[in-house]
């Protein structure tokens, strides 16, 4: 090839790219967009066959950007900066680097060596972009041309990169700033529904405490005149039951029955939060408590403040919020993260677990004083299979809340799927190791694979019953056989000690206490053959 130096670029058009660049770096624009325009910039100070911008990650650059007649060959390419010494002291030393025809030939070579078909000594720079000391990656550019570029096209896109650079970070920065002011946008929604919506509980909500109040079970009936009488006080309830059994919706129900009813109902699962974040959660914070604190925000303890504050999975709290936990419900006072005065509030607080408190006490994960403090009044929620007389009451409401949340119902009964008796009957077989949240589960599946508006037991999808069974088998105490198997070796014992009789006074049913008839039944359940007498 024959060296070929680029064109001169035009003085006025590169100040207008670079005064649009800076423009651009002050303004909320799209990230893809504003790499895109900064390589297409570049091309007015030098041309190019492949322009990219490789992103820094760990130890990789990975493509983010690529224009040119070249572009389509790179998109998904990622650069291990371990094989390229060159390009890591690009980024280390934040200088661009030309590479002459000695780097093609003898060094670690430009990032698309072995990748695209240049000849030795084509054109190539690597250009770091860094705002400060924050590295984002670098940008190249390739030339098919055998000539390395000059010295003063490498300084100008050298401070190009730079301003590209600060374009970038304040990108970024906005695109945090966004997602940080969206999240206060939705905890201000959210505390002014709590505290303006509080006198209009939801149709869902007012459906679930239907459910329960016309439960056809005697166990359920029970629990909801307890949750009645103690719906009437201030006085903390521990609501305790396995997962999934509906523990937020009787305490809904609680608030719903009580003087508070007007008031907000606020949840929190503690589960669900980061302990380093739960704090703040529950007492709020004050404008520069910590990184990323630019304002003042509330609680759930203060927007639950007149209402009700519901506690989900209590036992997962972190101890070293417990006792300030204990404090709020003794004295009904808090400190928010960086404040020095106390607040003051009036909130009712329910607690759901399912997690056994008194064994996590005597472990020492939660506090004893605590756990006394919200068992005033426990109120244990019981599993679905003892309560199957609910199967077609909760089937029905399950049903309609999926209809309506997801528009698909067939047109039967106004828009809503139906159970068959028969369906029913499947349901009630079946051992609800996740309760409601899974009768609700299978409910949804049903629906989606149902021809008609009324549900067959084909259409429910019960999977993975023997896996739970044999889950549970191997999940018994060491030491502890399953029954089927104590059984077998215990008929087996007495076979071998009958040496094989089974009929008679000396026989091994009459040794066992059973019919000849029965321990035949038995020994053929259990694969055993009768041993010859020796």
């Amino acid at each position: 090839m024959t060296p070929s130096a680029p064109p001169a670029t035009d003085v006025d058009d590169l100040t207008r790219d670079l005064a649009e660049l800076v423009a651009l770096a002050g303004r909320d624009d799209d990230l893809e967009a504003l790499l895109r325009r900064g390589l297409d910039w570049v091309r007015r100070i030098t041309p190019y066959d492949l322009a990219t911008i490789l992103e820094l990650a760990d130890d990789e650059l990975v493509i983010r950007m690529a224009r040119g007649p070249l572009a389509p060959r790179v998109r998904d390419y990622r650069l291990e900066l371990s094989a390229f010494p060159t390009v890591r002291e690009v980024l280390e030393t934040r200088r661009a680097r030309a590479y002459t025809e000695h780097d093609h030939a003898h060094g670690d070579g430009d990032p698309f060596d072995g990748v695209l078909d240049f000849e030795p000594g084509h054109s190539c720079m690597v250009v770091p972009l860094c705002a400060g000391d924050e590295p984002f990656g670098v940008l190249t550019l390739d030339r098919k041309v055998c000539v390395t570029f000059e010295p003063a096209v490498v300084n100008l896109v050298e401070v190009y990169a730079q301003v590209l650079a600060l374009a970038i970070r304040g990108a970024r920065e906005r695109t945090t700033l966004r997602r940080l002011h969206a999240q206060e946008r939705a905890h201000a929604q959210q505390l002014q529904a709590a505290l303006h919506g509080g006198s209009a509980p939801s149709e869902d909500a007012v459906a679930e405490v239907g459910v329960l109040e016309s439960s056809a079970s005697p166990r359920v009936q029970a629990l909801v005149r307890r949750a009645r009488q103690v719906a009437e006080t201030t006085t903390p309830v521990l609501i305790g039951g396995e997962t999934g059994t509906g523990k937020e919706r009787l305490a809904r129900a609680i608030h719903l029955w009580s003087p508070r009813r007007a008031q907000p109902f606020v949840t929190l699962n503690c589960a669900a939060i980061p302990a380093q974040l739960i704090e703040s959660e529950l007492f709020g914070h004050v404008k520069g408590a910590f990184t990323g604190a630019t304002q003042d925000r509330p609680g759930r303890f203060q927007i639950a403040n007149g209402g009700t504050l519901l506690l989900d999975e209590i036992g997962e709290l972190d101890p070293s919020l417990q006792a300030k936990l204990l404090r709020v419900i003794q004295e009904g006072t808090f400190q928010p993260v960086g404040a020095d005065v106390t607040r003051r509030v009036d909130v009712r607080i329910l607690a759901a677990t399912h997690v056994e408190l008194r064994q996590a006490v005597a472990e020492g994960r939660f506090r004893e004083d605590l756990f006394y403090r919200l068992d005033v009044f426990p109120l244990e929620l019981p599993p679905l299979r003892d309560r199957l007389e609910d199967l077609p009451q909760l089937c029905d409401f399950m049903l309609r809340q999926l209809a309506r949340r997801s528009a698909r119902g067939d047109g039967v009964r106004g828009g809503c799927w139906v159970m068959s008796d028969t369906a029913l009957q499947r349901l009630a077989a079946h051992d609800w190791p996740g309760n409601l949240r899974e009768l609700a589960n299978v409910l949804e599946r049903a629906t989606i694979l149902a021809k008609t508006g009324v549900l067959s037991p084909g259409d429910i999808d019960l999977p993975g019953d023997g896996r739970r069974r044999r889950a549970r088998e191997s999940d018994a105490p060491r030491g502890i056989a399953p029954l089927a198997q104590v059984e077998r070796d215990h008929i087996a014992r007495a076979l071998e000690h009958t040496g094989g009789k089974i009929y008679g006074t000396d026989g091994a049913a009459a040794l066992l206490g059973m019919k000849p008839s029965t321990l035949q039944s038995r020994m053929k359940k259990h694969g055993l053959k009768r041993a010859p007498r020796s």
